[in-house]
């Protein structure tokens, strides 16, 4: 086989190749067994039938067509090990000579990655945020965990912002009533703003037994979008408590005995809650100097196979979320061109910080052994809600192995970078990598990209627990 490769832009080639015919015998043999066992000729058992029966029966045509559509590939490949070639994506191929006998030619033109060295990054500065703890912070957490054991008592009186209620709810079209369109017993809390516009101001100053009827648009459903008059009635008005902030909260609420010990656990956490932002956030930021310094160009397709990638993710987040794409866009105070213009720049940084972290491993020799291979799939389990067995079965079953080589890979070539720079924070304090790996390098390392040109992206949910509903004598009690 005879290779030549021209370099048609810094991020693309062109493979010409040239076999002769007595390379393809294999090729050849593996299309005859396959037609062996398709044809039906008279004398001969199914896949028994000789070449020279099955060329005069099929067409010696489309038996060449065969031979060549299984060889190509595999003589891409070939060649794109022999010449060293980094190919990103699939080929375009031409097959530009076949003589039966004599030879097959074909050109392969494909994207490939850019050819650079990662510059010297030892001692990179980078500057993260303090991560001093301040009272107001431990308050707030305090506040969260009051609201936590917060208790809901009746009120004999009207409703106001901050109420619990209990409602009845039931809409109106142009005076005909919807049956579709009501609710019993939903539990409400005044000045939240999370069902109806209307709804808060219409609550305020209603009592037990009492109802109100707004104008509003409706959200949702089969009548989105219309104006309808809506009735409310409330069935009853509570009031959240919350606890006093001492020794007995403490020791309801946690293993402490006072109110103090409480404290100081809160902003020991916090404190390592702070310590971890900021150890990713100087991952982050080593990595977005590190890439800002190399200029390398990108190649189109890889860049939009991401941004449609990024793109088909989000959709399919709305869809389970129930979100329309003009209600995101809404939410983010952006226009279309302005997501757009966003989503291409976020694209085009992770396909580069994924080119450059592929290139440090390169440089640097870094490897990814069996043990680490399972110490990711794992976590990523872990964090994705599986079985480790299921995610490891999937993985194989999609050929997507090379991705959590990938990923590992990227990893170390992260700790690698952050472990040389010169990190210090806003006050001017050193600040020293602890390298606790797996659980803080995912967040910089998947934003580099799932495979050498996919990004993925993190994201962080926090749940708040509803106050306990009881009557006054039903507190609980100290342990």
């Amino acid at each position: 086989m005879k290779t030549d490769v021209e370099e048609l832009s810094p991020t693309r080639v062109k493979l010409t190749i040239e076999v002769p015919f007595e390379e393809l015998d294999h090729a050849f043999d593996v299309t005859y067994k396959s037609l062996a066992k398709q044809v039906r000729i008279k004398g001969f058992r199914p896949g028994k039938a000789p070449a020279r029966l099955i060329d005069r029966y099929v067409g010696r045509g489309a038996v060449i067509s065969e031979a060549v559509n299984h060889a190509v590939p595999e003589l891409y490949n070939e060649a794109v090990q022999k010449e060293d070639v980094f190919a990103l994506g699939q080929p375009e191929v031409e097959i530009t000579r076949l003589e039966d006998g004599e030879q097959l030619a074909f050109t392969a033109e494909v994207d490939v990655r850019p050819k650079f060295e990662v510059p010297d990054f030892d001692g990179l500065e980078v500057t993260v945020d303090d991560a001093a703890v301040t009272e107001e912070q431990v308050d707030d957490q305090l506040g969260n965990l009051r609201e936590r054991f917060a208790t809901l008592t009746g009120a004999e009186r009207p409703a106001q912002t901050g109420d619990h209620v209990s409602i009845d709810l039931s809409a109106a079209v142009d005076g005909e009533k919807l049956e579709d369109v009501q609710a019993s017993g939903v539990s409400y809390e005044i000045g939240t703003n999370t069902m109806l516009e209307g709804l808060d101001q219409a609550l305020e100053g209603l009592s037990a037994g009492e109802s109100a009827t707004f104008a509003t648009k409706l959200v949702g459903g089969e009548y989105e979008g219309r104006e309808a008059d809506v009735t409310v009635t409330v069935h009853s008005v509570k009031i959240k408590e919350l606890p006093e902030l001492d020794d007995e909260f403490a020791q309801m609420a946690s293993e402490f005995d006072t109110i103090e010990e409480l404290r100081t656990d809160v902003r020991t956490r916090l404190e390592q809650v702070r310590r971890l932002q900021q150890l990713s956030q100087a991952r982050d930021r080593a990595l977005e100097k590190l890439v800002e310094s190399v200029d390398i160009p990108l190649p189109d397709s890889v860049v939009q196979e991401e941004i449609d990638r990024r793109r088909e993710s989000l959709e399919q987040q709305l869809s389970q979320s129930g979100l329309t794409r003009e209600a995101y866009l809404e939410s983010l105070e952006q226009s279309e061109e302005e997501f757009e213009e966003e989503l291409t720049k976020g694209a085009t940084s992770a396909v580069k910080a994924g080119f450059v972290l592929d290139q440090l491993a390169i440089q640097e020799e870094l490897a990814a052994d069996n043990s680490e291979l399972t110490e990711y799939v794992v976590n990523q389990a872990q964090r994705m809600g599986v079985s480790p067995d299921q995610l490891a079965q999937h993985l194989v079953e999609s050929n997507q192995i090379r991705v959590a080589y990938t990923e590992v890979v990227r990893g170390k070539a992260m700790d690698l970078v952050v472990s040389k720079a010169r990190i210090t924070d806003e006050s001017g304090n050193e600040v020293k990598p602890d390298n606790a790996s797996e659980d803080e390098s995912a967040p910089a390392a998947e934003e580099a990209t799932a495979e050498p040109t996919e990004a993925a992206e993190d994201t962080e949910a926090a749940a708040a627990a509803e106050p306990t509903e009881t009557a006054a004598e039903d507190k609980p009690e100290k342990s």
